[in-house]
């Protein structure tokens, strides 16, 4: 009786760490996990963040050797209506203390302390020159100022934004409604178009180039921003396919129940099967929109010869190559012009995962 106790009693105890073990394995394994995640996010994020300390930074900062990464100015202290610059000046004792500079010698300086200016003057034996000099973290604001009243972003914002609505309105209308068609109707030849819409998504882009320019030239709409936004009134393969797989998952039955209630196509189309493919419809608009707003070839080509409609993405080019001596003022200008898109990531990126897994629902 004592010994099958004993064991019982053993047997829970070994439970009991393994399960403890088990524990702390999970917890390892996550908190590793986490680790790696977190510094490749960092290492992803790198060249965006130096892009954000750039363009806080002054040009005087981008030419000075020894700067630091973040933004600053070298370390300076007032004295008798004078800014004095601080140096680090390593003294008899040992120590490293910031000293501001009254008086520069090749072999001699003279220095006072900050902290302690009517202690009078230092003298200090060695090269000025050799010594490193404290920064302090302050960040040049006006960059933004400077590079939104240069590139004249209202106007550029409103070019932008007119071309994205007007081409996003036209995507959305025209692929709902051949992905509608393709879904729900039968009629003779639909695999054949079907299968031909989709083999547009193989053309290379530059094989129509030509023709397309030859086209709007003849029909007098280079200048203007008709050949960027009326395409898009005639669908696209990628967004039809999207819908129209999406489409394909909802029953039928509901379509049908609405005909006995009386509902014709487009109000079967509006009211039942468009709320159910809220999120393929914003994914659709937001791809769209972030196309647009990126889109660098189509507005060069087409109004390379007006500048008043030209948007954010051929401008910022230009000024680039006006201000290719400030960096800090391009990387301000290239900031505000990604402002949009990357909050428009973060606040829908769970419609844009639904976009991309879409394609992999079957029906």
């Amino acid at each position: 009786m004592m010994t099958a106790t004993t064991s019982s009693v053993q047997a829970v105890a070994t439970e009991r760490r393994r399960s403890r073990s088990m524990r702390w394995s999970v917890i390892v394994r996550s908190a590793v996990v986490t680790l790696v995640t977190a510094f490749l996010a960092f290492l992803f994020l790198l060249p965006f963040f130096n892009m954000v300390f750039t363009s806080l930074k002054t040009t005087a900062q981008m030419m000075q050797p020894g700067a630091p990464v973040w933004p600053a100015i070298p370390g300076v202290f007032e004295y008798e209506g004078k800014e004095l610059e601080l140096y680090l000046v390593p003294l008899e004792d040992g120590s490293v203390r910031e000293l501001a500079i009254v008086r520069k010698g090749r072999q001699q300086s003279t220095f006072i302390d900050p902290d302690h200016p009517e202690a009078g003057e230092i003298e200090w034996s060695g090269s000025w020159r050799a010594l490193q000099r404290p920064w302090q973290l302050h960040p040049a604001w006006g960059n933004y100022r400077e590079a939104w009243e240069k590139i004249d972003f209202p106007i550029l914002f409103r070019n932008t934004l007119a071309i994205a609505l007007i081409g996003l309105t036209g995507t959305v209308i025209s692929s709902t409604l051949v992905a509608y068609g393709f879904a729900r109707f039968r009629f003779p030849g639909r695999g054949f178009l079907f299968t031909l819409l989709l083999s547009t998504i193989f053309l290379p882009a530059a094989v129509t180039i030509v023709p397309t320019y030859a086209f709007f030239v003849a029909i007098g709409w280079v200048g203007t921003w008709l050949p960027l936004t009326v395409p898009h009134f005639f669908s696209n393969a990628y967004n039809v396919f999207l819908l129209r797989q999406y489409m394909l998952t909802i029953p039928r039955e509901i379509d049908e129940a609405a005909q006995m209630d009386g509902a014709n196509p487009f109000r079967i189309l509006i009211s039942i099967l468009l709320p159910q493919c809220a999120p393929v419809v914003l994914a659709v608009a937001l791809f769209h929109l972030v196309f647009a707003w990126n889109d660098y070839f189509g507005p060069l080509l087409y109004l390379s010869t007006r500048f008043d409609l030209q948007p954010i993405a051929v401008a910022l080019p230009r000024f680039n190559n006006l201000y290719g001596s400030n960096p800090p003022l391009i990387q301000a200008a290239s900031l505000m012009a990604m402002a949009l898109p990357v909050l428009l990531f973060f606040l829908a990126q769970r419609v844009f995962m639904q976009g991309v897994v879409i394609t992999g629902v079957e029906k």
